[in-house]
């Protein structure tokens, strides 16, 4: 048997991946479709695929819906992150874009000790340091003069919003969770965000030429609501009960370079030389969060009293 912290890494190495490819696809429909909207459909579809899974493994008790306001909660942050990443998307190079969420780990920090008292260490620090100067080298296209002029893309800036739920999310998880299976508890929290959303965006939905849509947005909506939505939501909580919030969040490194691999795969260019010095900068940021130690001391994600009260 895979013990928890292993297992939990292996997780978050499959999500690196899974999200990555969100990003590649995500950038060739994000102006075919409003954001919103895209996102109502993919919690929707993923819901349902995590619902039939629930019931398949047994999972759907009455235990599950105690507190609704909790899937609500968890929702509402999922839903700016992922809208907030399409819109994005339709100016923002999917690199780039990448780049902004491996800022969440740092932020995840914040968050963790603010709700956990999840406490750093002094390589956690300066590995969480050298990837978020990583993340801006890339953000920043390599380039002195925006850096000087502190010129950030549009589409970066608005998906920063969205990382900043993303990453309050990861510590929410522990401390709202009530033992709940993981499969049925993502499914809670996917359905409510798909209520939220249709509620929010009704006029644009029924609007939506459906019919008309280019088959990439079909390619991309099955692709991000079973591979990117579903699984992902599903590993993030299966990890964020057994690793600190930050160690979670460190795999988010790895997404600019699967992003690259999932660009070349789909016949796109790779990004320029110089971009490349700060992707290495947060893989290095990800092998020194990695490292076996006691990394995070006080109140870990593993602790009992971390997970909400009955």
């Amino acid at each position: 048997m895979i013990p928890d912290g292993r297992a939990g890494h292996l997780a978050m190495l499959a999500f690196s991946a899974l999200v990555a490819g969100s990003f590649a696809l995500g950038s060739l429909a994000a102006n075919d479709i409003d954001p919103v909207v895209m996102t109502a459909a993919r919690f929707w579809v993923a819901g349902l695929v995590l619902l039939a899974a629930s019931a398949a493994t047994g999972q759907i008790e009455r235990s599950a819906f105690r507190a609704p306001w909790r899937y609500f909660v968890l929702a509402a942050l999922m839903s700016v992150y992922f809208a907030t990443m399409f819109e994005g998307l339709k100016t923002a190079p999917p690199v780039s874009t990448s780049a902004v969420f491996t800022l969440t780990p740092i932020m995840a920090a914040g968050f963790g000790w603010l709700l956990l008292r999840q406490r750093l260490t002094g390589r956690m620090a300066l590995a969480l340091s050298i990837g978020g100067v990583g993340a801006l080298w890339v953000i920043f296209r390599a380039d002195w003069g925006a850096v000087r002029a502190l010129d950030v893309g549009k589409g970066e800036a608005i998906f920063f919003i969205g990382c900043i739920g993303h990453a309050l999310y990861t510590p929410m998880v522990p401390l709202v969770k009530r033992g709940e299976g993981t499969l049925i508890f993502a499914c809670g929290t996917l359905l409510a965000g798909a209520l939220l959303l249709t509620v929010y965006a009704w006029a644009d939905i029924v609007a939506t030429p459906w019919a008309d849509l280019p088959a990439i947005v079909w390619i991309t909506l099955a692709y991000i609501s079973v591979a990117a939505s579903a699984s992902t939501f599903a590993l993030l909580q299966f990890a964020a009960v057994r690793l600190p919030s930050a160690k979670v969040m460190a795999y988010t490194y790895l997404t600019p370079s699967w992003v690259i691999c999932w660009q070349l795969a789909l016949g796109e260019q790779a990004p320029p030389a110089l971009i490349l010095i700060g992707i290495g900068l947060t893989v290095l940021a990800l092998f020194l969060l990695l490292r076996d130690d006691s990394a995070v001391s006080g109140r870990t994600a593993t602790e009992p009293n971390v997970v909400g009260g009955s």
